[in-house]
């Protein structure tokens, strides 16, 4: 089990709005589990008392103007130095009691990043949508980016200071734990995951997720980072497609005219070898851009090597990626 005396700075850092229902009981919580951690609470523009009964919890209060949780973790991220980053929601739907064996797995395995898996511990927590939604949106980026996390959509997780100071944060709302995974994916940092309970919230509270049009900025999300961290495969994929669609309407025209002469068909013809210069387009466009990709890619790992990993105490056992 953690203790004291190996030294992490941990931080325990709370994204919220509206959350005065749990948020003292969410402090009260982490606190017990985790005593040598330092709690901040992220007030995302909150219109109840969660800023003043966080402080009065003992919590390290920060404000954030720009609305949604991306722009929070952004914040996050930039604002607070720690060796270890345990990001929870302010709802109290998580076990802190794990917030320990999360950490213990982080120092004994020196990974960079640690999700817990949502278990249910009631049969309304965890909505059916919404476990649908988690399954095909983690099947989709298991797909395109390899590897395999079973909840890709978890708010509660922690990090190494090596992952947070190299994350470019890009998302502003509720998809940016798909975000923070196919970061992990893209640079194969070292992971694992880890179950932790998962209740309902309690009376008064309420969800800040909008189930449709939340998940389809997910899913925009995840098809704009196939976009930017495979941009090969996306747009050989898109040139593929036009070269189809060109030869469709194009060797009908060709074989006529190599029949009669003639090419009746003019707008047709037009049309095909339109597509097939964008095609081509295509096709270069992700040759080009895969390259930049590339260079990104090699500034991440410099920003990710600028800082030492802490050092183990203790080695624990458990799966990893």
């Amino acid at each position: 089990m953690y203790s004291a005396s190996s030294q992490p700075e941990i931080a325990i850092i709370i994204p919220c709005f509206n959350e005065s229902v749990s948020i003292a009981h969410v402090i009260g919580a982490f606190r017990a589990s985790l005593p040598a951690a330092t709690i901040y609470v992220f007030d995302n523009g909150s219109t109840d008392e969660t800023s003043s009964i966080a402080q009065q919890a003992g919590a390290r209060v920060r404000l954030v103007p720009h609305i949604g949780k991306g722009n929070v973790v952004r914040c996050m991220f930039a604002d607070i130095a720690a060796d270890f980053y345990l990001m929870v929601d302010g709802d109290n739907t998580y076990d802190a009691s794990s917030a320990p064996a999360m950490i213990d797995l982080m120092t004994g395995q020196q990974l960079d990043m640690v999700v817990g898996v949502r278990v249910a511990t009631h049969g309304d927590a965890y909505r059916a949508g919404h476990r649908l939604g988690n399954r095909l949106f983690s099947g989709l980026v298991k797909l395109v980016f390899g590897n395999q996390f079973t909840d890709i959509l978890s708010g509660y997780r922690v990090f190494s200071k090596r992952f947070v100071k190299s994350f470019p944060a890009q998302s502003s709302g509720f998809e940016i734990e798909t975000e923070l995974t196919i970061h992990a994916l893209e640079m194969r940092l070292r992971c694992a995951e880890l179950k932790v309970g998962y209740s309902e919230r309690g009376l008064g509270s309420v969800s800040k997720l909008r189930t449709y049009s939340d998940g389809a900025r997910i899913l925009g999300t995840i098809v704009q980072l196939i976009r930017e961290k495979r941009p090969f495969a996306f747009f050989s994929s898109c040139a593929m497609l036009l070269l189809i669609f060109s030869l469709a309407l194009g060797v009908p025209v060709i074989l006529e005219f190599m029949t009669t002469g003639l090419v009746p068909r003019l707008p047709t013809a037009i049309l095909a070898t339109g597509l097939m210069l964008l095609a081509n387009l295509s096709f270069f466009t992700g040759l080009m851009l895969d390259s930049i990709r590339l260079g990104r890619l090699e500034a991440k790992h410099l920003a990710y090597l600028s800082y030492s990993p802490f050092e183990p105490h203790d080695s624990n056992t458990a799966n990893q990626f």
